[in-house]
């Protein structure tokens, strides 16, 4: 993995959404940019939210999640930052509540968000830090269920998923993807019973 210059956290702009379990990967950028006291400020330029920690960048898009490749793209495109070096942080309904995956490419899975940047970046192979929120069990009924709060006990295990990132921050930081993997790939709780 090479070192991210470019963390992106996708999620919703607005209060209406911003306890919604689409918004998981703002929640991430919110605590890294404390973590780094790195002061987080809209941009125009860049459709986003915006704050830097060094040679880094974090972004939360401020377009929806549809339209996040906007964002990524002007920012991307005006620091030269190639698409190796940019880490996106999102839901993902295929995991449960308190997993994490780290990835690199691959397909969208469905998700707006990644669509969108793979459509505007002209590439997959951008990192992805995938954090579940479970899914509702039919297919009609994704749409709502990620504009919804996750309940408290998932909203525990997500918030736990959460500081297990940044407890694994040095060492996606460095690009060491085998040692962040250690960290990020247990199993929660739920998944651990037998």
């Amino acid at each position: 993995m090479s070192e991210p210059r470019l963390i992106v956290g996708l999620g919703n702009p607005g209060a209406d959404y911003a306890d919604t379990r689409h918004n998981v990967g703002f929640w991430f950028v919110d605590r890294l940019a404390a973590e780094l006291r790195a002061a987080l400020a809209p941009q125009g330029r860049f459709f986003g939210t915006v704050g830097r920690a060094g040679e880094r960048w974090l972004l939360q898009p401020a377009t929806f999640m549809n339209r996040s490749g906007q964002s990524v793209s002007a920012l991307a495109q005006f620091y030269r930052i190639p698409a190796e070096e940019i880490l996106v942080v999102h839901d993902d309904l295929d995991l449960p509540p308190g997993s994490i995956r780290l990835k690199k490419g691959g397909g969208n899975g469905g998700h707006n968000g990644l669509k969108d940047i793979q459509a505007r970046l002209g590439t997959a192979d951008f990192w992805r830090l995938r954090l579940g929120i479970g899914h509702p069990g039919e297919r009609d009924a994704v749409a709502g269920y990620v504009l919804k709060a996750p309940r408290r006990e998932e909203r525990e295990m997500i918030d736990a998923a959460l500081d297990r990132c940044l407890i694994a921050w040095p060492q996606l930081a460095a690009g060491d993807t085998a040692a962040a993997q250690r960290i990020l790939h247990v199993k929660p709780p739920q998944e651990s019973l037998p």
